[in-house]
């Protein structure tokens, strides 16, 4: 099963990567953007005898190693090829 993997700060936790983006785009020209978040996007394969348990090894890997739960959220979608 792929697995796409998405995660973010959590509203309210300061974002300075997402500001230096928006102030770079500014310089640029695009004065409507607001608002800028950056995040993580992760890919990957996983080999699971069924999509509930696929589920349950993903959270664990978020939980574990790819989010810090006390300032990011993660969701992620499981696509079976």
């Amino acid at each position: 099963m792929r697995v796409k993997i998405f995660v973010s700060l959590k509203m309210g936790v300061l974002d300075p990567q997402g500001k230096a983006i928006e102030r770079s785009l500014h310089t640029l020209g695009y004065n409507e953007v607001r608002e800028v978040r950056a995040g993580k996007y992760i890919e990957l394969e996983i080999d699971a005898p069924s999509r509930e348990k696929a589920e349950l090894r993903i959270r664990e890997i978020c939980d574990k190693l790819l989010a810090n739960p006390v300032i990011e959220d993660f969701r992620f979608e499981i696509n079976a090829e």
